[in-house]
Parts: structure tokens; sequence; C-alpha cells
């Protein structure tokens, strides 16, 4: 089999987003090789010049599938690299048809095959000349096609290559449901039930290496650590469904509000949340505290029938105090990481309480007064 070409792993992520897998956490690298047994099994059954993958892309998947766009993923042969990456619309090419039909294809004689798309040929200076197609399934939704090319005896593509293809299918489809149930769970480990943030054993592990990356970048990295004021009261004048819902919606307001900074957002324990913000300098992370102090100030909670309080609420003026510590301005020793971690979570937890002593709803800096209060 050629040499076979895909898109690295941040792209490819994109790509395996569906039901079974959660966003927002790393790609493992065994996606990878599971492309390549797909396609070197498929190679095996069918012995092809060529061959790719094209899936849709689920975050901007529409239900009518003829609105789609086709993302070639993976490839082997001649000029493959060159379509890694390459898009085209779901309603061109075989490829298009297979997707939208949920149906295989073979056809002998490309070049006089109405659906043919000879864009790629053109482009690439390639020459197709037959072609057998599948769809490729997960929890029986069509997600994209794999492609074979030129049977490599240079025969054409016959009904019994397609039969064989089609039966192949089903391995395809396990061995991807495989590798997205394996994500789920190594995902689920890493998640608080409650806020869907990740829970505090997963932030001593990604914070570690987020300061070890840091390091070796010479970048700074800030923490934000976060605690809602007089929470219980919540717990006690409505209940702890309330305080569950409470503290749900604020996992989202923290999610939403600290991925343009690409965050790592965890619940702490309780009501307490700490924010990883590597490539944050501290006047940046002060700013983000600052944001999503008054997000959470002026947002109204359980305004409706929620996944765990069953009634309205409404309510209103909740608080929370933060405080905030980062590695250029507090963290002089780089010998241990480990150590490094404590000092920083113990700073800007020993600001956050500053921030409570000093009259709450406000951010603090580890090892200044506090500067920043209500307007």
């Amino acid at each position: 089999m050629a040499e076979l070409h895909s898109l690295d792993a941040q792209e490819l992520q994109r790509f395996l987003e569906r039901r079974r897998a959660s966003p927002s956490f790393p790609l493992e690298m065994s996606l990878a090789d599971n492309l390549t047994e797909i396609l070197r099994k498929a190679d095996e059954f069918v012995p092809s010049k060529a061959g790719s993958i094209l899936l849709d892309n689920p975050t901007e998947k529409k239900k009518e599938r003829h609105q789609n766009t086709l993302t070639f993923i993976a490839a082997f042969g001649a000029k493959s690299r060159l379509l890694v990456g390459r898009r085209i619309p779901a309603d061109k090419g075989i490829a298009g048809w297979v997707y939208i039909k949920g149906k295989s294809y073979c056809t002998p004689d490309v070049q006089n095959d109405p659906l043919f798309y000879s864009a790629f040929d053109k482009e690439n200076d390639y020459y197709t000349h037959s072609l057998v197609a599948i769809p490729i399934r997960i929890e029986q939704e069509v997600c994209g096609v794999l492609e074979l090319v030129n049977r490599r005896d240079s025969k054409s593509y016959s009904q019994q290559d397609l039969n064989l293809l089609e039966i192949f299918a089903g391995y395809m489809s396990v061995s991807i449901q495989n590798v997205l149930d394996g994500r789920l769970a190594q995902e689920i480990a890493k998640r608080d039930n409650l806020t869907g943030l990740y829970n505090d054993r997963y932030l001593h592990i990604a914070l570690s290496q987020s300061i070890k990356d840091c390091w070796e970048r010479d970048s700074d990295l800030s923490l934000l650590f976060l605690d809602l004021d007089f929470f219980k009261r919540v717990n006690d004048s409505h209940g702890h469904l309330a305080g569950s819902q409470v503290l749900r919606e604020v996992g989202r307001l923290l999610d939403e509000t600290s991925r343009p900074a690409k965050a790592v957002a965890a619940r702490y324990g309780g009501d307490e949340f700490v924010l990883a913000l590597p490539g944050l300098d501290l006047d940046a992370a002060i700013d983000l505290a600052e944001i999503i102090r008054e997000a959470i100030v002026t947002t109204t909670f359980c305004p409706g029938h929620g996944e765990i309080q069953p009634d309205p609420l409404n309510l209103k003026g909740i608080t929370c105090s933060v405080g905030v510590a980062s590695l250029h301005r507090h963290v002089s020793d780089r010998a241990d990481v480990e150590s490094c971690k404590s000092t920083l979570l113990r700073l800007a937890d020993s600001a956050m309480y500053v921030a409570k002593e000093t009259g709450r709803n406000r951010t603090a800096v580890a090892g200044e007064p506090v500067r920043r209060r209500d307007s």
C-alpha cells in the first residue's frame, strides 16, 4: 500500500465530534491509527492504486445532506497529499451521490460517468478510470464515504468488489464506533457529572502539562480561583435541586465565557471553580475574571424549567469572588512542576479569600490589595 496521508490531529478532531464524543478534549493517537487500518483493510479487500475517506463536519452538519460539505480526511496513492484537507460540496461527484443516497456505487468508466466530478483530476494532473465507493455510517447515520480508485491490476471494479466492500462497511462502522466509545469513556472520566466542566483530578493533570508547555515556550499562565458567595443560602432557601441547577448553569457560563481564552475550566469542589489560562498574562487574566464576575452577577439563574430544578425560580443577584495568580508574576522557582502548580493554586485560592474578606463580589490578585470593585 502506498504512503497514507491524513489531516493532523487537531484538524481530525472536528470530524469525530459526534454523539459518542464530547467537544473540547484532546484527540488520541488511536484515531489516526484507526483511519490507516480502515484504508489498509479496504485495499486488502479490493487492491487499488488510490483511496480516500471523506467525512462531513458534525459541527456544521445540516439536516438536508445535499447542503453539507465533505472533507478528505485521509488518503493514499499518487497525489494523495494534495487531496487531504480539500472540501467538496455534498451534491457534487460520485462521493456526494453515495453520501446523499446512502448507497454504494461502482463505475468501470469514470470519464463517461455523468456523476463524476473531474475538478481534482484536472487540478492535479491525475487520471481516474474506475471507482468504487461505499457510505460510512456511525450509529446507522451516514457521515461520509470511502472511495477506492483505479484497481491495481488495471481491471475495472466488479460487482464482487462492491459486495466485498459492503461487507467491509460493517467492520468499518464498528471500528469507528469503538474509537468513539473509547474517547467518550476517557472524556467521562475527566468530567464533573453536574457541571460538565473538567473535574479536579483532570485539572491537576492538565495544569501540570500546561505549566511545562508554557515554560518551554517562555509564555505566561494564569489561574483563576472562583467561589460563589453565600451559595448555601440558595440550598437553604430553595432546596438542593435548585442549588445543583445553579451550579450546572454556572458551569455553562464559565465554559462559554472562557472558551475563547482556551481555558481549562474545572469544578474544584462544591461551589468552587478553577480556570487555568495558558498564554494569558496577569492583566489579561484579571480582565477575564471581571468579565466572568460581571456575567454571574447579571445572570438570572433557573429562569425556566431546568434539567434538575423543575420549576422556574428566576434567581438574581448571585455573586462570586475571584482570586488570580500567574506564573511570571508569582512563581520564581521553575525547578519542580508539581511545586509550581501547588504554589499557583494556593496563591489564587488565598487571593479568592481576600476578595471574600473585603466584601465579596470582587477580584483579588495574589499578594496585592483588592484592585477591582463594583462599578
